[in-house]
């Protein structure tokens, strides 16, 4: 008996035992959601500050892109730009050597034909190599005859043609192609020995003449050293001048130029000139001295020519940086 009462004691303690369990299992829940309802917020402000970094740095991301997507089309539009430019000027370069061709082409036809046919009245029963043997001869009668009906019509031609030749030959000297020189430079240089030159050249060489009418020793380098003094000085200010002006270019400018070249020019031409005028004055007749200079001006038109044009692109260079450099400096305060 005493044996089945502690076994009854016994089995009624356990519901005891497990309503405590149970009490402490509901008990335990609530601290697990309160730890749990601490964390949640701080997760979700953690993540409330990460949406709007993302945000920033995809709105970074996708201007990015379009600027580079902009700068593609830029690149893209430039490209296509110089393309269409770069395809026009072989066009005008194109039409350019054309016409330039056309004009040497139509000029050395015209001058070899008349060199050739100068005895065209009497060509019954010649051969070719009589026509050529007898060419030179005859025009050189021709040019004399020339001179004596129409001397200054005769010298300005000769001038005209070589100043002209002279500067074709500076620009390709300078690099440019054969039959891609300048036709206004070429144009404004025969133009100024057709138009100057060769009429002033007449009437100085008669001056320098009546100025030192003697035939002893030192006459020749008289000439020479009067040549080239004053009228080197007078001639190449005036072809300065009458190019500058030509090119439309302003006075200031001309004069600046012609400053900085005079004695440069002149002190070149003492290389040249006193050795060539010692046969100009010394044995050439006074009537066909211009045509012995002119042979001696394809040499310094060219070095004229070149140095002249090489002084005007300098400057316009210049003056084009510093329109450059002006109006950028002009933007950057606005900046």
């Amino acid at each position: 008996m005493s044996a089945l009462k502690n076994f009854a004691t016994h089995t009624l303690s356990s519901p005891s035992k497990s309503r405590n369990t149970q009490f402490f299992s509901i008990n335990f829940s609530p601290h697990i959601t309160r730890q749990n309802s601490r964390q949640i917020p701080t997760l979700s402000a953690k993540t409330s500050l990460v949406r709007p970094i993302n945000a920033v740095t995809e709105d970074r991301e996708v201007d990015s892109t379009e600027e580079i997507s902009e700068e593609n089309e830029k690149k893209d539009s430039n490209g296509s730009e110089f393309e269409e430019t770069k395809n026009s000027l072989s066009i005008l370069l194109d039409k350019d050597r054309f016409l330039n061709a056309a004009i040497v082409l139509g000029a050395g036809t015209f001058a070899i034909t008349k060199l050739l046919t100068i005895d065209h009245d009497y060509w019954h029963g010649w051969t070719f190599y009589e026509i050529l043997r007898y060419a030179p001869e005859h025009n050189w009668i021709a040019y004399e005859e020339a001179l004596k009906t129409n001397p200054v019509l005769a010298k300005m031609a000769i001038s005209g043609i070589v100043y002209a030749l002279g500067d074709w030959i500076a620009q390709c000297y300078e690099g440019k192609p054969l039959l891609e020189f300048d036709r206004t430079r070429m144009f404004r240089s025969g133009l100024v020995g057709f138009s100057l030159h060769g009429s002033l050249s007449h009437y100085y060489y008669q001056f320098c003449e009546a100025l030192f009418p003697s035939n002893d020793w030192w006459v020749v380098p008289a000439k020479v050293a009067f040549d080239q003094t004053i009228w080197a000085a007078v001639w190449n200010s005036i072809y300065y001048v009458v190019l500058g002006f030509l090119r439309l270019e302003s006075a200031a400018n001309i004069f600046g130029e012609l400053k900085t070249t005079f004695w440069p020019m002149l002190t070149a031409g003492w290389k040249l000139w006193p050795f060539a005028h010692l046969i100009t004055y010394g044995v050439i007749p006074l009537e066909q001295r211009l045509l012995w200079v002119d042979c001696i001006e394809l040499v310094w038109v060219t070095i004229l020519s070149t140095y002249s044009n090489e002084k005007s692109e300098a400057r316009i260079s210049e003056e084009s940086l510093e329109a450059k450099s002006d109006s950028s400096s002009s933007k950057s305060p606005e900046d």
